[in-house]
């Protein structure tokens, strides 16, 4: 689950992460009370929306940039209208860009350098490791492309925590000095603390700035949570913008479905990730593009593969559906019972092709020959894949 800017740093703040004052609004109403909370001055406007690139992206109405520096708070709350509102489109958003609910007004900081600084799991070591660079404020993909010398990290035993000698390390490699030295080693520790205790999956700054006065603020910042570990943080969860996501993602999640949509017209409902991603690979591999990404678990319900064929048909770049279960704690049956009943319900009219084997299969096979659906069958995984790809073609 991802969150806004603005919600980012309200949990930074929570945990002693130091970052510019500032205040959010979702109406042209709120502006005011907002902008009145922060001193006369320089001031950023910033759109929130989650997606990357907001400074360089483009609204629909050709007004360019998402985060603008203005030099009064006037400036400001007039550059906040054009965005609120507005669709800001941007290479992460994709041409559809995004609708920019909430505008974040904070005070424009006096940066003497940049830097990046991100926690993430290292999935090779499973632990936590930290990620710093003296290259702020720009893509830390381009500095690992082009300058990796310039990017440190740091592995923490997730048993023993932060040690004292890594925060030192760190330190050392960004080259802070002095007040600067001691500003960022509590910055880091209080981080990493945040990132620990809310189950984070990624926290990240960039940039991370120094100013003038030898204070080490998070100028921007990025968090996003473990699902799977929602449950333990219902405040977390009550940050969550369903305007930023997909409403078939949505009403996935309500049925305990796994799905994230995707470009293409051939729609997948699998039981198991591994089989699910198996099954895209495959459609691509004999010319089709997969709709999207449906694991239906490992002991799905007729009501779920009820939901999942609605999930699937309210995508409109649908052409045809691929239907690839492997029967172990799965019984076949269940499965083929939930497509008759769906098609029946929502009337399919597009091309099926089902692929059962496993757990109960011949009774699956049986229910769904009698069932009298238009349907055809795949006898492996490839040959159903060539199927289906044939009829959407």
């Amino acid at each position: 689950m991802n969150i806004h800017e603005y919600q980012a740093k309200a949990l930074f703040e929570k945990y002693g992460v130091p970052v510019p004052k500032g205040a959010a609004a979702t109406t042209p109403e709120d502006f005011v009370t907002a902008l009145a909370q922060l001193p006369e001055g320089p001031t950023m406007v910033k759109s929130q929306i989650h997606a990357g690139g907001r400074g360089k992206g483009t609204f629909t109405d050709g007004f360019k940039g998402g985060v603008k520096f203005c030099k009064t708070k006037q400036e400001a709350k007039d550059l906040a209208g054009k965005m609120l509102g507005n669709t800001l489109v941007t290479l992460q958003t994709g041409p559809a860009g995004r609708k920019v609910q909430t505008v974040y007004f904070t005070v424009a900081s006096s940066i003497k350098k940049e830097y990046y600084l991100a926690i993430l799991l290292d999935r090779a070591t499973s632990m936590p490791v930290i990620v710093a660079s003296t290259e702020g404020g720009v893509e830390i993909e381009k500095v690992a492309h082009e300058t990796p010398e310039k990017i440190t990290k740091v592995l923490v035993d997730p048993a023993y925590g932060l040690a004292d000698y890594q925060v030192r390390e760190l330190i050392f490699k960004l080259g802070f000095t002095g007040a600067e030295a001691k500003n960022a080693g509590k910055l880091i520790r209080n981080l990493y603390n945040c990132f620990w205790d809310t189950d984070a999956a990624m926290v990240e700054v960039n940039p991370l700035i120094t100013t003038p006065e030898g204070e080490v603020l998070a100028l921007d910042a990025k968090v996003s949570f473990d699902d799977n570990a929602l449950y333990r943080h219902p405040d977390i969860v009550a940050l969550r913008d369903l305007n930023e996501e997909d409403p078939k993602e949505i009403e996935a999640s309500k049925h305990a479905l796994n799905y994230i949509a995707l470009d293409g017209n051939i729609a997948c409902l699998v039981n198991g990730a591994g089989l699910a991603m198996s099954t895209m690979d495959i459609i691509k591999h004999f010319g089709g593009t997969p709709a999207n990404f449906l694991d239906v678990g490992g002991g799905a319900s007729k009501e779920q593969v009820v939901a999942a064929f609605k999930i699937i048909l309210g995508d409109k770049n649908v052409k045809g559906i691929l239907v690839n279960i492997f029967g172990g704690i799965m019984d076949c049956n269940v499965i083929a019972q939930g497509i008759v009943e769906a098609v029946k319900e929502v009337g399919l009219k597009l091309p099926l092709v089902v692929r059962l084997e496993g757990n109960n299969v011949t009774a699956g096979k049986a229910t769904l020959a009698a069932s009298g659906l238009t349907l055809t069958s795949g006898d492996t995984m490839a040959d159903a894949a060539q199927k289906i790809v044939k009829l959407v073609a």
